[in-house]
């Protein structure tokens, strides 16, 4: 068995010391520092979900950190804002056995994320919600493009030109370049080119 190689962050020293002993003995897991560079996955310990947990989070994302594991008590506001600092998975604090957070490591370690399914139904209908009241009345999906734009970019993906694209949509050519312009800007890429390579590597076409 691989052993996953991980650091715990805590704004305590009691959450920090809580997690490490859940963790020590578990043949799962290696135990790094805080700042060793090898760690695959970060786990956060916290109380809730405040501002001090948030900007924790943050600062991992920010360095290009591990993925993030959270143990805490949250509601839904602190679960749509954990989810939104780029947390890969979350483990109620009453629920962090040595077994749950051994296989929840593992878990986002293979990049599968892990959240108790009550509070995965929760968060499914908060996107649902962000769909239908937000997005969609600015003709925009998850993804963060229109329609309009994301059936652009496929046909650049495709190979075609700004003629064949304007053809096949019914569009002007200046429609479709203002379309890519704008796709371009927002996103603060260089090109339609780039904006392609982009939106494939996010899923966004």
């Amino acid at each position: 068995m691989d052993r996953v190689p991980i650091c715990v962050c805590a704004n305590d020293p009691v959450s920090h010391a809580g997690v490490v002993s859940q963790l020590r003995q578990r043949p799962e897991v290696e135990l790094l520092e805080r700042d060793d560079d090898r760690a695959r996955v970060a786990i956060v310990a916290a109380d809730g979900v405040d501002e001090d947990t948030l900007t924790l989070l943050r600062s991992l994302q920010r360095a290009n950190r591990p993925t993030v594991l959270v143990v805490t008590t949250v509601d839904d506001t602190g679960l749509s804002a954990a989810v939104e600092a780029g947390v890969a998975g979350l483990v109620r604090r009453v629920e962090a056995t040595p077994e749950r957070l051994a296989h929840a490591v593992s878990s986002v370690a293979r990049g599968e994320g892990t959240v108790p399914p009550d509070l995965l139904g929760r968060l499914l209908a908060q996107v649902g919600r962000v769909q239908r009241q937000f997005l969609q009345p600015r003709g925009l999906n998850l993804s963060g493009l229109s329609t309009r734009e994301a059936d652009i970019l496929r046909l650049v993906a495709d190979g075609m030109d700004t003629g064949e694209i304007a053809a096949s949509l019914s569009y002007s050519e200046r429609t479709v370049k203002n379309v890519l312009h704008d796709v371009t800007s927002r996103l603060q890429l260089r090109n339609r080119s780039h904006a392609v390579a982009y939106a494939l590597k996010q899923g966004m076409i």
